[in-house]
């Protein structure tokens, strides 16, 4: 037995040692299959993808595609023309249009091709290129919108104003789309809209934010653009270099610069990631803020409206609800919930209308708060329109005849040291322009009026002129106007003055080349 036992044990130990060197045969064997998978895998692709590659063609047409031309200024400006005239209306279809003609595409992926093959004439040209075009984009869209009656700042606007990692990986897959196409060959409009996508929307909001000075939205827009630009011209730049283009940088070169497009690519994706992290903490804290408001008032409510300033400290919300009941301690009570649950101060406005039990009622007084908001806005309005005529007029606000209900404002202005006829005429003309639904009359002093040229029996174009302003005149201050002149031709003038709706005309005798007119009687 004992004879066994050792006999057992010595075969055993022996085992032990050669599992060591077993374990290492077994170790080197995968890695020699994994080292050969490897060596097989990059054979075939430099055999059957790279080695089908025209390099040198793709490289002359990009490089012949990135120059600056008169069509390609041209393209950009007007890519961007209807790329801003999208964003005003707030239309998808139109900016997706101006993709449609963007060729941005061309010199920022000659950017990119460049970077990979070393070739920096190739992209200072490109550089130039983009940056060209992209000031004509910006200049063109700074235009319209200054010249633009709208200028609101559309949703369409606003989300081009906050980067974050979404846009990033928009701009990282339409470059690896657009750098795959140009290389095999298979570039096109598709491609070029893919591109324009994360390009021309940005740039046309960069010129909206110049031409408004609203340096918010012409930073968030300009950051966007730039993050976009830098993301294409790279993915472009490492999809060149897995294709094999060759390059004249040495391989210490090579790797500084794969190294660099590495951290520029973490740089931009943290600042990114943190601000989708925000983005999508406001989300999940305006449904926090709802559910709150709702559990205050135990679901007995309608909420018509909430208003949250995530910039304001403390975060300031201005909620209107509909509820039958009146909760004196609502603001307190849902301000200290979302303190704790949204880990920062809140400034809780909520404005209650008291309602019916029914969905009718509900309905009823989401109907009248909505009613006295835009009664609240009309009632600024004409505020304004008090205060503009009072300073023109030159008179207290008091002074003035305000009819709301028939939108009727009437004003007698003072006399203004050396203003004429026509220039309160031209300033009741400005005032209505601005306010197209009222009726405005401007009362002017009944200072001298002008005389009426005639020539051949016709007045002149300035006498046609002067007829018109007699007639303004003349109806707003209601007194009779007396025309001394020839007979035949003073009868003209009166019957165009009556015809002009001012019937109080007198004719006098005279001689003279021109028609004078004067008032009348005026009532004091």
């Amino acid at each position: 037995m004992l004879s066994y036992v050792s006999a057992a044990s010595y075969a055993e130990a022996e085992h032990q040692k050669d599992c060591p060197l077993m374990a290492s045969e077994a170790s080197q064997k995968n890695n020699l299959s994994l080292a050969r998978a490897v060596y097989n895998w990059r054979q075939w692709w430099r055999e059957s993808v790279v080695g089908t590659i025209d390099q040198q063609s793709v490289i002359e047409k990009r490089r012949a595609e990135c120059t600056m031309s008169a069509r390609y200024m041209f393209m950009t400006a007007m890519s961007g023309g209807i790329a801003i005239l999208g964003l005003l209306l707030s239309s998808p279809a139109v900016v997706i249009g101006a993709m449609l003609l963007s060729p941005l595409m061309d010199p920022i992926m000659g950017l990119g091709f460049a970077l990979a093959t070393g070739d920096y004439k190739w992209l200072r040209q490109s550089a130039v290129s983009l940056a060209w075009g992209s000031l004509m984009a910006v200049g063109l869209c700074s235009v319209i919108v200054f010249l633009s009656p709208l200028q609101e700042l559309t949703p369409e606007i606003a989300s081009r104003t906050r980067p974050n990692l979404f846009d990033l990986l928009v701009a990282l897959f339409s470059a690896l789309a657009g750098a795959y196409a140009m290389i095999r060959g298979r570039e096109g409009t598709i491609v070029g809209v893919a591109i324009a996508t994360a390009l021309m929307p940005p740039l046309a909001v960069v010129g909206y934010g110049l031409a408004t000075f609203n340096w918010t939205v012409f930073s968030g827009a300009l950051l966007l653009y730039i993050t976009n630009l830098m993301a294409i011209a790279l993915t472009a730049a490492l999809m060149a270099r897995l294709y094999g283009f060759r390059t004249a940088l040495s391989d210490r070169q090579t790797q500084l610069q794969n190294v660099v497009i590495v951290v520029v690519f973490v740089a931009l994706a943290v600042p990114l990631a943190i601000s989708l992290r925000q983005i999508a903490w406001e989300a999940n804290s305006s449904r926090q803020v709802r559910t709150v408001l709702v559990d205050t008032f135990d679901g007995d409510l309608r909420l018509s409206d909430v208003t949250i300033n995530w910039d304001a400290r403390p975060i300031t919300i201005d909620a209107t609800v509909m509820t039958p009941i009146n909760r004196q301690n609502a603001e307190a009570q849902a301000a200290r919930v979302l303190t704790r649950q949204l880990g920062q101060s809140v400034d809780l406005r909520i404005n209650q209308y008291l309602v019916g039990t029914g969905t009718a009622a509900a309905e009823q007084a989401q109907l009248s708060a909505a009613r006295a908001s835009e009664e609240a806005a009309a009632a600024e309005r004409v505020a304004d329109l008090t205060s503009r005529l009072a300073l023109v007029a030159g008179v207290k606000e008091e002074e003035l005849l305000i009819d709301r209900e028939r939108r009727r404002a009437v004003v007698k202005a003072r006399e203004l040291d050396g203003a004429t006829l026509a220039a309160y005429a031209d300033l009741e003309r400005r005032i209505k322009a601005t306010e197209p639904d009222w009726r405005i009359e401007l009362i002017p002093p009944a200072k001298a009026l002008p005389s009426i040229p005639f020539a051949d029996g016709e007045p002149t174009e300035g006498g046609v002129a002067a007829i018109k302003l007699i007639a303004w005149a003349g109806g707003r201050v209601g007194a009779p106007i007396v025309l001394t002149g020839p007979a035949t031709d003073a009868e003209t003038a009166a019957e165009l003055l009556r015809a002009e709706g001012l019937q109080t005309v007198a004719v006098e005798t005279g001689s003279g080349p021109a028609i004078t007119a004067a008032w009348g009687d005026i009532a004091r």
